[in-house]
């Protein structure tokens, strides 16, 4: 009997995971403590685990013998603590107490989880730190980026993920692999392959894997929007298959100046718009991330018309663009809008996220709609058996928040399957 604990717990997709995994192996395992500060995340442990998680990590001061820690710990910002500390300190960050549990109860193996960006943190003294710390425990590491559109998993995720085994370097046969760039990469390599071979998955799935055939009314799209959406493409919706809305980017964009959601523009305002969006970011104008205020004369080296005074008057007048001391700026309105992203059914979904994932959209049946809870719950291969929130607010964050499941079942197997000799696990 193998023991687990799950910190960091979210949902339980690491558990989920790593539990199938185990199973696979003919190994039996008992998860002897969880642990999630998120009291709505709790009640969703609850209704699947049948157990609520313990609170706050900093008060859990006593664990029963224990040996794999699996744990989805949040990168708090290492900067403040390494400002006040220096960086070879981990206090006052959430993966002290990954740290703490550690060395108090030496557990045979852990396995965490993290975004991408953990690599990069702080010029890479987050993450230096925290495998020296590792080290200092005696413990052997193995870390890599895997990407979950690989494993079976419609969406673009790339997380990182770091194993260890007490007194032993762990061996692993799964190698960082980034898989496609995005949604648009994907479906490219796939239509010129046919099940090419991005990753370590035996099968690629796609959006149109994961939608239900039927959904409540509530999350089809206001007539209004929908409406706009029309003006925009015509009858025919799929279209909008793969498409953003958003106003300060160009490219596979559609913008509300487009959709006319403050009143409606002149093809001549359309354009003027668009230009002024693909041109304000190029380097001759400076080096901001999304592009700078130009004045009158900077945007008369791209939009040339005569009727440009006009254009600019009216723009400004319908809220579209903003005048500062002579100089132009789009008013962005993304959050105005009902779906910020379509997606393509014939490829993978953008990375879901907490804050958003209540605003992928889909067309069906001509129709666009945001996808549902269950929806999201397949994007991070979740199985349908898995009871998401009934409040459809909690279970968008939540599953925004947590990990693709089949990608922790594959790294799990595999660290299984490579330190059999060292972990003799039965």
């Amino acid at each position: 009997m193998i023991r687990t604990i799950d910190l960091f717990a979210g949902v339980g997709g690491i558990r989920l995971g790593a539990e199938a995994a185990l199973k696979k192996h003919g190994i039996d395992s008992k998860c002897v403590l969880s642990s999630e500060i998120n009291e709505k995340a709790c009640e969703t442990y609850q209704l699947n685990f049948g157990e609520h998680p313990c609170g706050d990590i900093h008060e859990i001061t006593e664990i029963e013998p224990f040996d794999f820690l699996l744990g989805g710990f949040p990168c708090q910002p290492f900067s403040y603590a390494g400002k006040r500390k220096g960086f070879g300190d981990t206090r006052g960050t959430l993966f002290f107490e990954i740290e703490r549990i550690l060395q108090k109860y030496q557990p045979k193996a852990f396995l965490l989880e993290n975004v991408r960006g953990l690599y990069t943190h702080d010029e890479g003294r987050t993450f230096d730190t925290i495998m020296s710390k590792l080290h200092d425990l005696g413990y052997g590491t193995y870390d890599m980026l895997l990407n979950s559109s690989n494993f079976g998993v419609p969406q673009n995720r790339v997380r990182l993920y770091i194993l260890g085994i007490k007194n032993a370097t762990p061996k692993m046969s799964l190698r960082t692999n980034l898989g496609a760039t995005d949604s648009h990469d994907f479906k490219r390599k796939y239509e010129q392959t046919n099940f090419f071979e991005l990753g370590n998955s035996q099968s690629k799935r796609m959006v149109r894997d994961v939608i239900e055939e039927t959904v409540d009314e509530k999350y089809y799209c206001s007539k209004t929007f929908e409406n706009q959406l029309r003006s925009v493409v015509g009858d025919d919706l799929s279209r909008l298959n793969g498409y953003r809305l958003i106003d300060y980017r160009g490219g596979h964009s559609l913008h509300s100046w487009e959709l006319g959601t403050k009143g409606h523009c002149t093809p001549q305002e359309i354009k003027f718009m668009n230009l002024l969006i693909q041109n304000r970011r190029k380097p001759i104008f400076g080096k901001q991330q999304d592009g700078k205020k130009l004045s009158l004369e900077q945007i008369q080296t791209f939009y040339t018309d005569k009727d440009i005074l006009d254009v600019i008057e009216s723009l400004k007048q319908k809220g579209y663009l903003k005048e500062d001391n002579g100089r132009f700026n789009p008013v962005c309105g993304n959050m105005s809008f009902e779906v910020f992203k379509f997606l393509d059914p014939n490829s993978i979904s953008i990375t879901l996220t907490s804050s958003d994932s209540n605003r992928l959209g889909v067309v069906q049946n001509n129709r666009p709609r945001r996808i549902t809870p269950r929806e999201c719950a397949r994007l991070q291969g979740f199985p349908d058996s898995f009871i998401v929130n009934p409040t459809d607010a909690f279970a968008y964050k939540q599953f925004g928040n947590s990990v693709s499941v089949p990608v922790i079942e594959a790294v799990v197997n595999d660290f299984i399957e490579q330190n059999k000799d060292v972990l003799n696990w039965k």
